[in-house]
């Protein structure tokens, strides 16, 4: 589990690896190893996400996958798997990760349940079905995204735009701030980043560009989500892009272009249960081989349906033996 989630490494290439060293196993055989051992650890998975839930502010995003055999669907169909995380001032980091047959916004009210609180993510209309208890900000890193792809479109030759450079200094001015409280980073937002924000949005309200031009791409996005890209002013907890789940994204995006697709929908979730346990030991600065290892050892000792007292002495951030051992040396 740690070469095929932690490392990229698929398990076709490691029973290559486990036969040269005169181990025999077929690639099926490992298979049915993940999935069954994704049962003995979905307690903990369930409680990751239920922790989850209960903290202010979260970060999401998506991203596509495929699954060959799925009920009703051709092979060459997208599935996605959705990530869900705390915010990077929490106490208790939670990455969560989660497979879905769709990216329908029922997906987004299923992950997010009863959740109460502030949500960043890309502006994707997905998640507008969360219902009022779901303040939604969004992503400036997104916005500037779009911008520099315009000031960028003729190869070779990019220029600083008046609102890339504006965007800039947004940047510029958070980097200053990133190790200060939320209470004094609000103050300071609305000291010197609002006014920077306003001059971005009046340099958009008087640009022209036709629609399909990059330009043009670039103001429909941020005019769009204009409301929630303001809402950052309101939160000093929320840092200014969603780039902290992009990473978790790239974490099985690595993955994704070494396993390809998953064969079944128990396969998929079964991705999404690993990658959620080692990107959470990962966050809160554990090394994910010995807290996987920790947790097969002890996880399956617990009573078929363990209480969430008997579970929660395995989350990450609880006290567990040798945890000094286990500091991840890349955290």
């Amino acid at each position: 589990m740690y070469q095929k989630y932690a490392l990229g490494t698929p398990l076709y290439r490691q029973m290559k690896a486990w036969r040269r060293a005169g181990l025999i196993l077929s690639e099926t055989t490992m298979t049915n190893w993940v999935i069954k051992a994704a049962t003995i650890v979905q307690p903990l998975y369930t409680l990751l996400h239920e922790q989850l839930l209960t903290q202010p502010y979260l970060q999401g995003d998506e991203t596509p996958f495929q699954v060959l055999h799925e009920v009703g669907k051709t092979a060459q169909s997208k599935s996605y798997i959705w990530i869900a995380r705390s915010i990077r001032l929490a106490a208790h980091q939670v990455v969560y990760y989660t497979y879905s047959d769709n990216r329908a916004g029922k997906t987004a009210q299923q992950l997010y349940g009863d959740f109460m609180g502030v949500l960043q993510y890309d502006g994707y209309s997905g998640y507008n079905l969360l219902g009022a208890t779901v303040t939604r900000v969004g992503c400036w890193a997104h916005v500037r995204r779009k911008f520099f792809d315009d000031a960028c479109k003729i190869k070779g030759q990019p220029t600083i735009t008046p609102p890339l450079k504006l965007l800039d200094q947004m940047f510029y001015l958070e980097r200053g701030w990133r190790d200060l409280t939320p209470t004094k980073r609000k103050e300071l937002r609305q000291e010197q980043l609002k006014p920077v924000i306003k001059q971005f949005w009046q340099w958009c309200d008087q640009a022209v560009a036709t629609p399909k031009s990059r330009l043009g791409r670039a103001l429909t996005y941020a005019q769009n989500q204009r409301s929630m890209l303001n809402r950052v002013l309101d939160y000093g907890e929320i840092d200014l892009s969603n780039n902290a789940t992009e990473r978790n994204v790239k974490s099985f995006v690595i993955g994704r272009k070494n396993w390809l697709f998953a064969t079944s929908p128990a396969g998929a979730q079964a991705n999404a249960i690993w990658l959620t346990l080692i990107e959470t030991a990962k966050a809160n600065g554990l090394d994910p081989r010995q807290y996987l290892e920790y947790l097969l050892n002890q996880l399956g000792q617990l009573p078929v349906f363990p209480t969430e007292e008997e579970l929660a002495v395995y989350l990450p951030w609880q006290q567990v033996p040798d945890k000094k051992v286990w500091r991840d040396q890349e955290a």
